[in-house]
């Protein structure tokens, strides 16, 4: 019930928000808006306010605004799509997914604020058995404070340190009940990781930030998300890398995990879900805004827009491709998450 609950939540969260953002700049360009819908599919309640509709519908896989005329031809009427300067209808198309982007920022920013971002520390939260630290006696609540004499103040120091003692035993310095005791310990290959470990899972704590520190946090940590996007983008292209496709169960699942873990956990993710949807939809694949803003450019190159009927026909083979692929992701994710035992 959390992991259904929390997904409809988040995922409705950025679906309006996307949403909004073509509603609010048509809006602003006085453009007429006849319908704005989160979901697809029949009604499960709407409401008509002024001049547009507003609903709410039983598949939540998505939304869409539906601007006058945006399947038409050019009229007289100034209020519809087709009839605006290009430059307004690329702003309209474009401001989806830009407000994914500035969601995520925003997330990214509460969590490094006020909610806190969960960070690893060199405290033991948990030790397995027989592996090295079990076996030498290090126990939860451990507090790891030196290795080799040298002060470690970080779970990234803390790993750096067992990896050069591959093949060598290491001095540990441990803090208990505020006494201090050293253990020697040699690091194990482990075959799942692959790499030397000592057998301990660090705990962590959350750490927060001051409020302008934390707003400038999530601007550039949605920034690095962006540029690391379009690296990974232009490795798929020139071939190198592989691209691990999740759909709506898989995210379902991560998303449950994640309310579970706590709320920091949640919003963090949260805003990487933001980030990459609002990425997702500049792709020039049909039925998506990516498209659309590729068929704008190329009427500006032109300089003469494409026939609606062949414009429609392209987002409709898109649609169907588009379902089809999100049907065989989520087969896919089914498969993979039964086998992980669920």
């Amino acid at each position: 019930m959390t992991t259904l609950v929390a997904w409809v939540v988040v995922f409705g969260l950025l679906i309006a928000i996307h949403e909004s953002g073509h509603f609010l700049v048509a809006k602003a360009f006085g453009m007429r808006v006849d319908e704005f819908s989160l979901g697809f599919g029949p009604a499960l309640g709407k409401k008509r306010f002024r001049e547009t509709l507003y609903a709410l519908r039983a598949i939540p896989l998505g939304g869409y605004v539906r601007l006058a005329g945006m399947e038409a031809n050019r009229t007289q009427d100034p209020r519809e799509f087709p009839n605006r300067p290009l430059w307004q209808r690329f702003m309209v198309i474009l401001a989806g997914p830009m407000m994914n982007l500035a969601l995520a920022a925003v997330l990214y920013g509460l969590a490094f604020g006020p909610v806190g971002i969960p960070t690893l520390t060199t405290t033991v939260a948990q030790t397995v058995p027989k592996y090295p630290a079990y076996a030498a006696g290090v126990r939860p609540g451990d507090r790891i404070v030196r290795i080799d004499h040298q002060p470690i103040a970080s779970w990234t120091q803390l790993k750096a340190a067992i990896q050069q003692h591959q093949h060598q035993s290491m001095t540990v310095t441990l803090s208990r009940g505020g006494k201090t005791q050293t253990i020697s310990v040699q690091p194990k290959w482990d075959p799942a990781s692959k790499s030397y470990i000592i057998g301990i899972q660090p705990a962590t704590r959350l750490v927060r930030q001051r409020p302008l520190s934390a707003v400038w946090s999530g601007i550039r940590q949605t920034v690095l998300l962006t540029g690391g996007w379009f690296s990974f983008m232009a490795g798929l292209v020139q071939g190198r890398g592989v691209a691990q496709v999740v759909g709506p169960v898989g995210i379902a699942v991560a998303v449950g995990r994640a309310a579970q873990a706590g709320m920091s956990y949640l919003v963090v993710l949260s805003a990487g879900l933001s980030a990459n949807l609002g990425l997702f939809n500049i792709l020039p694949i049909p039925v998506l805004d990516g498209s659309r803003l590729a068929l704008l450019a190329l009427e500006g190159i032109r300089r003469k827009a494409m026939d609606p009927e062949r414009e429609t026909l392209i987002h409709l083979v898109g649609m169907v491709a588009l379902l089809f692929f999100v049907l065989f992701v989520t087969y896919h994710d089914i498969v993979r998450y039964l086998h992980s035992g669920g």
